[in-house]
């Protein structure tokens, strides 16, 4: 079950050499076990913090980070496009281990959703001695058949809504190629108009789910412009996972470090394909497919929370 609501403890910004304004936050045991929550997206932000509820307050000293260009930090990248070229994984990487020592951790568990499934999956093959274990949900691995799957592949069961993602670009476009560009546009109202487009293609393809609801993902035009910006961007280049880096091949690297792994059955989004695929190359790890539950989902989240708990009193 999920813990009651807390607020932060503090709250605080990392600055980054290339001018990022990294927003942290912390709360729960400042003398509790250290975890850092890693959000979705790219482009996600912390939202309005209803990760902390996965975490027992008494066991955990819980990390919250908005990625760079999203969230509270600054700049967010739609408002400066030059700023993708520091939107790399290596720079995300780097920004976590940036805060890890900013504030003094020795080693943290991960917890991941989407997106953030992973970059601490990409974090955790990069320094493995600082995680103590990983709880993701929503799994992904960042690889082009997932991304070609999520922007075309399930087009025949949504083909309203993918030729409705399809009418402005070029016929032979890759369909994230062609938002990427649209979203680098020099013409404000091209931006706009391709991020309105893209945020009704995601909040159509998590609409399976019991939380799904009617309407764009995003409200504010800004926010839509963010998101878009930011997915198209990792998107079109693999996620920045070359072949020598890519998740699933390396998963066997992750030995070691305790993982669970829980993917629901009607999350279309990402088919459970992955998930399986990645507790099978990831000794130590488990998997738990939800049944009812989408894109996320209560189930899934609280599944999650025991896992964590778990883990806290081991």
């Amino acid at each position: 079950m999920l813990h009651p609501p807390v607020a932060p403890f503090a709250t605080g910004f990392l600055d980054r050499p290339d001018g990022a304004r990294l927003f942290w936050e912390t709360s729960g045991n400042p003398h509790g076990r250290p975890a850092l929550y890693v959000h979705g997206g790219p482009g996600g932000g912390l939202g309005r913090g209803g990760y902390r509820r996965r975490f027992d307050p008494e066991l955990y000293f819980l990390v919250g980070l908005d990625q760079r260009g999203c969230g509270k930090s600054t700049p967010w990248a739609c408002d400066d496009l030059a700023t993708l070229e520091t939107q790399t994984m290596d720079d995300l990487i780097a920004d976590l281990e940036a805060l890890r020592g900013h504030l003094d951790i020795e080693q943290w568990l991960l917890h991941g959703v989407s997106w953030g499934a992973t970059l601490a999956l990409a974090y955790a093959l990069e320094h493995p001695d600082r995680v103590t274990a990983i709880v993701n949900f929503a799994v992904t691995s960042g690889s082009r058949a997932e991304i070609d799957w999520i922007t075309d592949g399930i087009a025949p069961v949504f083909p309203e809504a993918h030729e409705r993602l399809r009418e402005p670009l070029d016929p032979d476009e890759r369909t994230v190629d062609g938002y990427a560009r649209l979203l680098r546009s020099p013409d404000h109202a091209v931006r706009q108009d391709a991020a309105e487009r893209w945020d009704a293609w995601e909040a159509t393809h998590i609409s399976l789910g019991p939380l799904a609801s009617p309407g764009p993902l995003h409200e504010d035009a800004r926010e839509q412009r963010n998101f878009a910006t930011l997915v198209t961007h990792y998107w079109a280049h693999d996620c920045f996972l070359p072949t020598e880096k890519a998740v699933l091949a390396r998963a066997t690297e992750l030995s070691g470090i305790p993982g669970v792994l829980i993917h629901a059955r009607r999350d279309i989004s990402v088919p459970a394909l992955t998930a399986w695929q990645l507790q099978r190359a990831w000794p130590g790890s488990v998997l738990h497919i939800v049944e009812e539950d989408g894109h996320g989902g209560p189930r899934s989240g609280e599944i999650a929370a025991e896992a964590i708990d778990a883990f806290g009193r081991t």
